[in-house]
């Protein structure tokens, strides 16, 4: 590739929104970013990685958000940041590493309010993945081998968690199509046709 791009995914739970991400970041010969996001940030921050596995893209409790990015810009020897609760600690932690890591090389990152992280990079766009109930529901089955009950109870749960965590963290709604650079439903795409219409995207965006 020519020039840096870098595109972020978010997703509902079943979509194959992680899958997408691989078969894009495959076919564009880059690098595809998911949990590994959590072990880089906690090698960066010195906080242990068990702890970011914990709180990872789950709800904080109330805390103001307004410390919270004050604390960012002020860096992480402020003394606020010292006695910053542990979710909002590795929240920061994991804002410092994607956009490091957007700065350094081309990627797909799956997650984590990257899209808000790297609002104002010009290489960057955001996507996001969507599916109907009964395509996830299926997706999930499949993947984890179990009944369509306890399939749309993850889902569902799971849908709520990413939610909360992005709704807080972000100036933006979760899965509002008002919130990225361009949505689409996997059902009636699939995986091979939403990732051509990702690249077909980024052309059009001239970073392709």
């Amino acid at each position: 590739m020519d020039k840096r791009l870098v595109i972020t995914i978010g997703r509902q739970c079943g979509s194959g929104g992680r899958r997408i991400g691989q078969m894009l970041a495959e076919q564009l010969g880059i690098k595809c970013y998911d949990k590994e996001i959590l072990n880089r940030a906690a090698k960066e921050s010195g906080l242990a990685a068990e702890l970011f596995e914990t709180h990872d893209e789950k709800p904080t409790s109330s805390f103001l958000y307004s410390l919270v990015m004050d604390t960012y810009s002020l860096g992480y020897t402020s003394s606020s940041y010292m006695d910053m609760p542990i979710n909002h600690k590795i929240f920061l932690a994991q804002f410092d590493t994607i956009k490091k890591l957007a700065s350094e090389e081309s990627c797909i990152i799956v997650g984590r309010c990257a899209d808000y992280a790297l609002s104002d990079d010009p290489n960057a766009f955001s996507v996001f993945i969507t599916g109907d109930d009964e395509d996830k529901i299926r997706r999930i089955m499949e993947t984890n081998n179990i009944e369509a009950n306890k399939a749309k109870d993850i889902m569902i749960k799971t849908d709520k968690k990413r939610s909360s965590y992005y709704n807080y963290y972000s100036s933006k709604r979760w899965a509002d199509s008002r919130s990225y650079d361009l949505t689409i439903n996997s059902t009636t795409l699939g995986l091979e046709g939403s990732v051509e219409l990702i690249k077909t995207f980024a052309k059009i965006k001239g970073l392709l």
